[in-house]
């Protein structure tokens, strides 16, 4: 009788020691090439791609960061990307809350059908709707601004009106009811009841949000043609010629231009890992 627990927890601390394993080899493999591009930042050019490749540089080039972000404008690439990220977080919160929550509480002939037709829109390539969007933007005026990449945030995005949809769909109808009886009113019961509670959800879509506005490379590449208005994507480019890279400048700034995405996930990682949690318990 007494060997049975013994055996289980002697199979479950394995099992643990297991998992742990696996969770730091794997960890180990995705760090690899994060050390890889440290390393590379702070070596000659002529190092890197020396064979057989070193890990740590002969030489310690610090001045590779300061050549790599003054050999172009970064600071004021950074600034028009931060702009552009700020302006479609705030589309994004704003459109797609209202919709997530008429999708998730409001009853409507169709509303399920058209909340299928949403999610297939996220079926469509980029490619197949680049070219009609190009030409509706160029016939309102909007080349070569931040507006073809900031004004279609207001209008909801299918992925984000999911999750927060399902976010909304774990809250009590109780609650909603309760503040009903009160005599608040529809935009009331979601200012006030709603949102303080869906922090979780919100800051998941603002992360994404705000990742894919900080790396997105192929819509600023059609719609701005002037490079003061340039983002640090299309900034990393510049060190890209036909005949070389310059690989040390390039690993140099690519690793500033990634530590805001990092700091802003650290900084909000508990609320990112709760609404990506929740948003998935009810469908």
């Amino acid at each position: 009788m007494s060997s049975q627990p013994i055996g289980w927890a002697t199979r479950r601390k394995a099992s643990q020691i297991a998992a742990t394993m696996l969770l730091v080899g794997g960890a180990i493999i995705f760090l690899i090439p994060f050390v890889w591009m440290v390393s590379s930042s702070l070596k000659p050019n002529y190092e890197i791609m020396a064979v057989p490749p070193t890990l740590w540089p002969s030489e310690l080039r610090w001045s590779n960061y300061v050549e790599a972000l003054t050999y172009v404008p970064f600071d004021r690439y950074a600034l028009n990307t931060m702009i552009i990220a700020v302006v479609t977080i705030i589309g994004h919160l704003f459109s797609c809350t209202l919709i997530a929550y008429g999708f998730a509480r409001l009853r409507a002939p169709g509303r399920d059908a058209l909340f299928v037709v949403v999610l297939a829109t996220m079926m469509l390539p980029y490619p197949v709707t680049m070219v009609p969007l190009y030409m509706l933007f160029n016939a309102l005026g909007w080349i070569n601004t931040f507006l073809p990449l900031t004004v279609p945030a207001f209008f909801g995005s299918p992925f984000y009106i999911f999750l927060l949809r399902q976010f909304f769909l774990t809250l009590p109808r109780e609650l909603e009811d309760a503040a009903h009886i009160d005599g608040a009113n529809l935009p009331q019961i979601l200012w006030h009841v709603i949102l303080p509670l869906s922090l979780p959800a919100l800051a998941t879509v603002s992360i994404f949000t705000f990742q894919t506005a900080w790396n997105d490379f192929l819509p600023p590449l059609i719609y701005l043609h002037d490079q003061r208005l340039y983002t640090v994507s299309l900034g990393l480019n510049f060190f890209r010629s036909t005949y070389d890279i310059n690989w040390a400048y390039l690993m140099a700034a690519s690793l500033v231009t990634m530590l805001p995405v990092v700091i802003v996930f650290f900084l909000a990682q508990r609320l990112f890992i709760e609404g990506i949690t929740f948003s998935g318990i009810k469908g």
